[in-house]
C-alpha cells in the first residue's frame, strides 16, 4: 500500500512538471511523459529478473529493502531535479531497483497455501486499490500548491515502506527452498528460456504480455486525455484516480475470494479481460467526465483477471522458482511498459495536434482495447491447450 501510495501521488503532477519544464506545450511534452515512462519500464525489465533470482537465493526480505531505498531515492531526485536529464536519471534508478510487487507475489506464494492463493493475491489488490485511492488525490491537492511537493512526500512513504521492511517483516523463504544465483537465469532473456521447463506457464507469457502493454498505455495516458478533455486539473484527476483505488480496492477485498472459485481461475481470467475491452472502448467515447465514474465501476471489474491468473501461474511453479518466474513476470511487464507509454503518448499527441482536422483524443483506449482482444484471444488458446495436455 506504501508503495502504490508513492507512486500514485505523482501521477497527478508528473505530466504538467514534465511539460513545464520542458516548455513546448502538451503535445510535445506528452512525447517526452512517454519517454521517461518508458527509460523506467526498460531498467525494471533488466533489474527484475535478476531481483527475482537473487530473491530465491536470500530471501525476499533483502529484496523489498533494496526495492524501497531504490524508490525513495528515486523520488528524492525528481523533486530536486532542475531539469529533464536528471528526470532520466532518476527514473534509472528507479526502474532498475523496482521489484517490490513481483517480490510480494513471490512471498505470498511462500507463505499460502495453492487453494487461498487467489485470494491472497485479491488482498494485495485490495492494498494497491487502497494506495491507488489515497496517493493520487493527495498528489493532486499537494500539486495546486507545489508540483514538486509530491514528489518528498513520495520519498517519505519509500523510506517509511523501508523502516516497515527492516524492522518487522519476517523473511518468508525457508533455507531448503531457496537455490543457487546463475546468471543465466538472471539476465531477461536468459528467463524467459527457462519458462520452457514450464509449458503452461509460457505459453502464458506473450498474452500477459500484451495485456501489460494494453494497461501501460492507459495509465500513461490517463492524465493526459482527462485534463485535455475535461479540463480536471491536479485535483480532478487525482479524485479520479482516487475513485479507481476505492472501487478496484473493494473488488479485490471482498468479490475476488467469491468470484474466482465460482468462476474457476480459466473462466475469471477470461472475464477480466472481456470487461477490460469494453471499458478502454467506453474511455474513449465518453462525451462528459461524469460517465468516466461509471465506466471505473465496469473496468474496476476487470481486477479479478490479475489475482486469477497469478494463482494459475503459481500452481505450475515448484517453491524454489517462485521468486525467478515473479521476476520474469515484472520483466514482461516493465518490457510492455517501453513501447506502451511510448505508443499512447505519440498517438495522443498526433490526435490532438493543432490544424488536425478531425482530433480523436481517446485513441490510446481504442488501440488498448485492440491489444487486450488479441491477448484475449491467446490466453484462450492456452489454457484450451493446457486443459488438452492435462487431459491426456
Amino acid at each position: 500500500m506504501l508503495s502504490v501510495i508513492g507512486f500514485g501521488l505523482l501521477i497527478p503532477v508528473l505530466p504538467k512538471l514534465i511539460v513545464d519544464l520542458q516548455g513546448e506545450g502538451i503535445a510535445s511534452g506528452s512525447s517526452t511523459y512517454g519517454w521517461i515512462i518508458s527509460i523506467y519500464a526498460l531498467m525494471q525489465f533488466v533489474g527484475s529478473p535478476i531481483l527475482g533470482a537473487l530473491s530465491d537465493r536470500f530471501g525476499r526480505r533483502r529484496i523489498i529493502l533494496i526495492a524501497t531505498a531504490g524508490s525513495a531515492a528515486d523520488y528524492a531526485i525528481m523533486a530536486c531535479a532542475p531539469n529533464l536529464v536528471w528526470f532520466f536519471v532518476a527514473r534509472t534508478i528507479a526502474g532498475f531497483t523496482a521489484g517490490v510487487l513481483s517480490t510480494a507475489n513471490a512471498y505470498i506464494a511462500d507463505v499460502t497455501p495453492p487453494e487461498k492463493r487467489a485470494q491472497a493475491f485479491g488482498l494485495i489488490g485490495a492494498a494497491f486499490g487502497l494506495g491507488f485511492a489515497i496517493g493520487p488525490v493527495i498528489g493532486g491537492f499537494l500539486g495546486s500548491f507545489d508540483l514538486r511537493l509530491p514528489f518528498w512526500v513520495a520519498a517519505g512513504c519509500s523510506a517509511l515502506n523501508w523502516l516497515w521492511g527492516f524492522f518487522v517483516l519476517p523473511e518468508s523463504l525457508k533455507l531448503e527452498n531457496r537455490r543457487g544465483f546463475a546468471w543465466q537465469r538472471a539476465n531477461p532473456i536468459g528467463a524467459l528460456l527457462a519458462l520452457k521447463r514450464f509449458p503452461a506457464v509460457l505459453a502464458l507469457a506473450e498474452s500477459y504480455f500484451i495485456m501489460m502493454l494494453a494497461q501501460a498505455m492507459l495509465y500513461s495516458t490517463w492524465a493526459l486525455y482527462m485534463d485535455y478533455r475535461y479540463q480536471w486539473g491536479p485535483k480532478g484527476i487525482g479524485l479520479s484516480l482516487a475513485f479507481v483505488g476505492v472501487v478496484s480496492g473493494l473488488v479485490q477485498a471482498t468479490l475476488i475470494k467469491h468470484i474466482v472459485p465460482k468462476l474457476g481461475e480459466t473462466r475469471a481470467v477470461v472475464t477480466g479481460l472481456c470487461l477490460s475491452i469494453t471499458a478502454q472502448v467506453c474511455y474513449g467515447l465518453a462525451t462528459q467526465g461524469w460517465m468516466i465514474y461509471a465506466i471505473i465501476c465496469v473496468g474496476s471489474l476487470a481486477g479479478i483477471a490479475g489475482p486469477a491468473l497469478q494463482s494459475y501461474i503459481t500452481k505450475h511453479v515448484p517453491a524454489n522458482e517462485q521468486g525467478g518466474v515473479q521476476g520474469v513476470f515484472t520483466g514482461l511487464q516493465s518490457l510492455a511498459g517501453i513501447p506502451g507509454p511510448f505508443i499512447a503518448t505519440h498517438s495522443f499527441g498526433w490526435a490532438i495536434a493543432s490544424g488536425r482536422t478531425h482530433q480523436l483524443p481517446g485513441i490510446a483506449f481504442f488501440e488498448g482495447a485492440v491489444f487486450t482482444a488479441f491477448a484475449l484471444f491467446l490466453t484462450i488458446r492456452s489454457f484450451r491447450k493446457d486443459a488438452t495436455v492435462a487431459a491426456g
